[in-house]
């Protein structure tokens, strides 16, 4: 497991949030710009029929000496249990990659203008994928209560936030 993967961005974060956040995404606005010398508009044929995109992207802006692969309260808050590394989304991973589910407002070109990606301008994308609503969960899900504590205004929309394209 100690093989190295290379990846190549696809595409990058243009617009939307400057700085990331722990909360407040909603009515985030920005683009996913598609590198025009490696795609052609080909490469989004019948994208525009979904309503949502999975978009996969690097977490460029955190500090990589801030890794943590044992056990740690979610945003240090002392009301929630200590959770090991693949018990929470952070952003403190051992590959730094992001995992979003962003509304598709519409295609310009190579530009996919999307609201809610919890990407900040300049993120490099390194996969889009349509959100298909059979690849989501099946069955009854479950998840501890300080999640939806934690998590209660993380798309709520940010006050006065304009979107920056």
């Amino acid at each position: 497991m100690t093989d190295p993967i290379v990846m190549t961005p696809v595409a990058r974060v243009v617009g939307g949030r400057t700085e990331p956040t722990d909360d407040y995404w909603g009515g985030t606005h920005s683009i996913i710009r598609i590198d025009p010398d490696a795609y052609t508009q080909a490469a989004v044929a019948g994208l525009d029929e979904f309503s949502h995109l999975e978009v996969v992207f690097f977490f460029h802006l955190t500090d990589q000496t801030d890794l943590n692969p044992g056990a740690r309260r979610p945003r240090e808050n002392p009301d929630w249990p200590e959770v090991g590394i693949f018990g929470h989304r952070n952003m403190r991973r051992q590959n730094w990659i992001g995992v979003s589910r962003c509304r598709l407002l519409s295609i310009d070109g190579l530009d996919l203008h999307v609201e809610d990606l919890d990407a900040v301008d300049g993120t490099p994308i390194l996969d889009i994928k349509p959100w298909f609503a059979e690849m989501g969960p099946r069955g009854e899900t479950h998840q501890p209560p300080w999640v939806s504590e934690m998590l209660g205004d993380y798309f709520a929309p940010a006050v006065n936030e304009q979107p920056q394209f």
